[in-house]
């Protein structure tokens, strides 16, 4: 850039960069904090020089730079941000996140600098700005051409409206540059007028509940955490928005909206939250962390919309808000209490039916006259309609959804025809209908039920009268799924194209189309589930409906272990995580009403997901039920596929550490294979059974277990069925401390991993070979094999065997002198460990004797403290400190870069 002897005169454009969380990036990257600044500093230089920039000051992370030409000073930012975009940094985490701000105005300079407060409004300007983001002010804006026309590149300015810069009287009109190559979406700009809430303005006027609003702000001036309790459908949503918009004025900071019903995993409830409130994720830091610290000292109300889609994140995000900050508050809305100290749960009622007291309507009728007088384009409701307006008011009990729905019927039938029919359905549904039976899967507890959820029922019926014979049956019939299905699983389900009958259902929102990625799915909500699973029931179609579920989830768990071609892979299971809830209602299925043998075949494919999703009881659980059922049906099941039932129970007993039962089930399973006759399934059952043995002590006997399993296996011709008794001897010789034959065992038994897809995803004999070369002190051995086998776990989803290979690492981060990340590993695998409910397994006491060596190297003060942080790490993050672990080879004193003599 040009030296301070051409300093611009007259109109100038000022620019003020710098880096957005510049002091937790030097945090995080240490030493190397100062050659990324450099090279920040550097590529932003490139840039503007190209539009004649001076560069007047360089102060930290910040540089001040001068222009004569506004458009050029704008396209050169674009072009600044998309090299420090393209620069290659260090890691993704080390590129810095550059804010820029421009103002143009009237300045003269004196000395080598400029004195106008132009300046100063420049600076503002960029301080309003975030990471990657480019404003500028409506001078700026003019200077460079009329605002909103296009600029170079296809370049162009987007008004966000009037805003007030610190230290300045009246408002500043900010312009955000928009360019190819540059993010477009960022919270609002920092100033200090942003506005105070978020809250989603409505289409459709609200309507009555003034008690219900006067209660839901007095609750929320007298407690920090209120949770509106309803059913789907009671209106929870729409008067907490209410509610929190009439207090906004209490809050200094703000009150935040932000919807969780729409968010697909926990892990992104945090993030869903942070946007709410105006944040970034920031590189190296949890984003929960980054909410904390932002809330901290500020007052302010935060409303978490539909809790209940997720929970369990919910809870402990509101649970860290509340402690993070006293003056925080948060409003929920939930079909269910959060469960946490201090929180007062408020259920809302239905509106109200009866008349006014002046003689007005009632807040049902009046919300179905107005929406009656919309459905009808803005047409008045007639006199002689309020009659019948009333009667459906009363008739669904006030419920805001089952009047909203009935109100856009009245595009279809008149008032009187809408009266008549909501009486004859209820009618029918209420006089003497049997409850809905709990045996179906996955549907709401409606025995239970209060009359508003029955009462919504009975709108989803009125619904239900108005559709075709097609439309109807596929309706019934998709209540056997308990999660959104895609096309080709509805085209399994019904006979013929199933198109027509599908868009019929989508356009009287009996279903919902989501749109994804690659494929649309259809979600029924709850309550129409219910309703629809008992007119199956009625119709005598349940059992047909069900079976062909129970075969296509047996098709669809086939298919999981299958390529595009149909050729084995090695398993994911992550491929059966969106299966398993399908799985659970088919074997409620199998154990109620339908055949045990089917549920058999469903528990199989389950097996390694129920163990490595710490789900072993769950499994059980299922396996005694269809036992039950085998047993009070008579219901032939070859001895096979018992043996392999029973070898599975026996592995979910033994990894929930009931050694008992897992014996117990073994054997059990032998009986069966040996009157079966085979001799694979009686080498699979013989080689687990070792693992018990070792588990009580009795060495000797599961030593000679598994020698002569390994021998009958070869001379049968089924040895790849013995690799459970390959890794348990090897477990034993690792041990006993002989190391040479157990590298030698595990080294035999490659291919035979190699062979199994079904297995091979677990990289047994690279954890094994990692623990020998641990034993060994051969850090270089022991990185290369526990570092496969864990990406390898990872990648294919088994998360139990995930905790091993942590700990495995953390014994190697501890002979490498690294004690920290030692401690910090244990503590990840610990807790991830709790939140499987698993036993530690095979290498219980190995894991506690070297976290005792740790802890007396490090003291227990910062073992302690290690340890507790990284339980505090998902399974994720664990995973990635312990992928970050620089090889040995890499090392100071590393014997491959030291000198040969």
């Amino acid at each position: 850039m040009s030296g301070r002897t051409h300093l611009p005169s007259g109109l100038v454009t000022f620019l003020f960069t710098d880096i957005e969380g510049s002091t937790r990036l030097a945090q995080m990257l240490g030493a190397g904090y100062r050659p990324v600044l450099h090279e920040h500093r550097e590529v932003i230089r490139r840039a503007l020089s190209k539009a004649d920039g001076v560069e007047l000051f360089t102060e930290g992370d910040s540089l001040f730079v001068a222009f004569a030409d506004a458009a050029a000073a704008l396209n050169a930012c674009a072009e600044a941000q998309r090299d420090l975009d393209a620069h290659d940094w260090p890691s993704p985490e080390a590129r810095p996140k550059v804010r820029m701000g421009l103002h143009t105005g009237f300045a003269e300079p004196y000395g080598g600098e400029y004195t106008s407060p132009e300046v100063h409004r420049a600076a503002r300007i960029a301080a309003a700005a975030h990471g990657g983001q480019v404003l500028c002010s409506a001078a700026t804006a003019a200077r460079a051409g009329v605002a909103g026309a296009p600029l170079d590149d296809d370049a162009w300015l987007l008004d966000l409206g009037l805003h007030r810069l610190r230290g300045f009287d009246g408002f500043e009109r900010i312009f955000q540059l928009v360019a190819p190559g540059l993010d477009r979406q960022f919270p609002r700009p920092r100033t200090i007028d942003a506005p105070a809430h978020n809250l989603p303005v409505q289409t459709t006027r609200f309507i009555g509940r003034a008690a219900e609003r006067a209660a839901v702000r007095d609750l929320i001036g007298r407690h920090r955490l209120v949770t509106v309790v309803g059913a789907g459908g009671a209106g929870k949503t729409r008067v907490a928005v209410e509610a929190a918009g009439e207090i906004v004025e209490q809050f200094r900071d703000g009150v935040w909206f932000a919807d969780l019903s729409t968010v697909a995993t926990g892990d992104l409830v945090d993030v869903t939250i942070a946007a709410a409130l105006g944040l970034r994720p920031e590189p190296g830091r949890p984003v929960g962390q980054t909410i904390a610290d932002h809330v901290r000292d500020r007052r302010l109300l935060v409303l978490f919309d539909t809790s209940d889609a997720q929970l369990p994140a919910a809870r402990r995000l509101v649970a860290r808000l509340l402690a993070a900050g006293s003056d925080v508050a948060v409003l929920a809305t939930s079909r269910e209490p959060l469960g946490l100290a201090g929180e007062v749960v408020w259920r809302i009622p239905p509106l109200s039916v009866e008349a006014a007291s002046g003689g007005g309507f009632s807040d049902a009728v009046a919300l179905l006259v107005d929406r009656a007088s919309a459905a009808r384009g803005g047409r008045p409701v007639e006199p002689g309609d309020i009659t019948h307006l009333t009667r459906v008011a009363s008739a669904l009990e006030g419920l805001p959804l089952a009047l909203e729905l009935a109100a856009a019927r009245l595009r279809l039938l008149s008032a009187a025809q809408l009266a008549d029919r909501i009486g004859d359905v209820l009618g029918t549904l209420d006089a003497g209908s049997p409850a809905i039976s709990p045996d179906l899967p996955d549907l709401p507890d409606l025995p239970d039920s209060s009359d508003r959820h029955r009462t919504m029922q009975a709108a989803v019926g009125w619904s239900y009268r108005t559709l075709d014979l097609r439309s109807a049956r596929l309706l019934r019939w998709l209540s056997v799924f308990a999660s959104p299905v895609d096309l080709p699983a509805i085209e399994w389900l019904h006979d013929g194209d199933p198109l027509d009958p599908l868009a019929t259902l989508v356009d009287k929102s009996l279903l919902q189309a989501e749109a994804g990625a690659t494929s649309a799915t259809y979600r029924m909500l709850d309550p129409i589930r219910a309703y629809a699973a008992r007119l199956l029931l009625e119709a005598g179609e349940e059992e047909s409906a069900r079976e062909r579920h129970v075969a296509w989830c047996q098709q669809a768990a086939h298919d999981a272990y299958l390529d595009a071609e149909g050729r084995p892979v090695t398993l994911s299971l992550y491929t059966l995580d969106p299966l398993a809830d399908e799985l659970r209602a088919a074997l409620h299925w199998t154990v109620t009403r339908g055949s045990a043998r089917q549920g058999l075949e469903l528990a199989g494919s389950l097996d390694q997901w129920w163990r490595e999703r710490g789900l072993m009881r769950e499994g059980r659980m299922w396996l005694f039920r269809l036992y039950e059922r085998i047993s009070a049906t008579g219901e032939p099941v070859p001895d096979a596929e018992l043996a392999a039932a029973y070898h599975m129970h026996s592995l979910h007993a033994g990894a929930d550490g009931e050694t008992v039962e897992e014996l117990r089930f073994s054997q059990r399973a032998e009986s069966a294979a040996r009157r079966a006759g085979d001799p694979g399934l009686i080498a699979r059952i013989l080689s687990a059974r070792a693992t018990p043995l070792l588990e009580m002590g009795r060495t000797d006997e599961a030593e000679r277990l598994c020698r002569d399993v390994i021998t009958w296996s070869e001379e049968q011709g089924v040895a790849g069925e013995a690799f459970f008794a390959v890794y348990a001897l090897a477990q034993l010789l690792w041990r006993r401390g002989a190391l040479d034959e157990a590298a030698g065992l595990l080294a035999g038994a490659r291919p035979l991993e190699n062979s199994r897809p079904m297995d091979r995803g677990r990289r047994t004999v690279d954890m094994w070979l990692g623990m020998v070369a641990l034993s060994r002190g051969d850090l270089v051995a022991a990185h290369d094999h526990l570092i496969v086998a864990l990406r390898s776990r990872m990648t294919h989803g088994f998360h139990l065997r995930v905790c091993e290979s942590l700990n495995a690492v953390a014994v190697r981060c501890a002979l490498a002198e690294d004690a920290e990340t030692a401690a910090r590993l244990f503590g990840a695998a610990q807790a991830t460990r709790i939140r499987l409910r698993c036993s530690t397994g095979a290498f219980g006491v190995y894991w506690t004797e070297q976290q005792a060596t740790l802890r007396a190297a490090m003291g227990d003060a910062a073992f302690d403290t290690a340890y507790a942080s990284g339980g505090t790490l998902s399974l994720e993050e664990s995973v990635a400190l312990a992928l970050t672990i620089e090889h040995p080879d890499l090392m100071a004193g590393s014997i491959r870069f030291s000198t040969v003599e």
